[in-house]
């Protein structure tokens, strides 16, 4: 079986790019925050879309926070919505 080919039920972030939860938590926290958050150069110094994607393309620890961060928050923001 291809592994390209496999559902993965179990993992809430199958599907969602890199820029996808970094446009998310962006939105939603702003740099400043995401940098207290996870302290990386790239939230605290002339942030930017572009050079927090190229940073946590190479860095699997910062972007496994990252993504945390993302669970987290989203999380959060699903269960503070109103329900209609």
């Amino acid at each position: 079986m291809l592994a390209h080919l496999v559902q993965q039920p179990n993992n809430p972030l199958h599907g969602v790019t890199l820029q996808a939860i970094l446009e998310f938590l962006i939105d939603r926290l702003g740099f400043e925050a995401m940098g207290r958050a996870v302290d990386v150069r790239c939230f605290h110094f002339e942030p930017s879309l572009t050079s927090s994607l190229k940073f946590l393309r190479r860095v699997p620890w910062a972007r496994a926070k990252v993504e945390q961060l993302y669970l987290r928050t989203l999380a959060r923001t699903q269960r503070d919505e109103p329900r209609t």
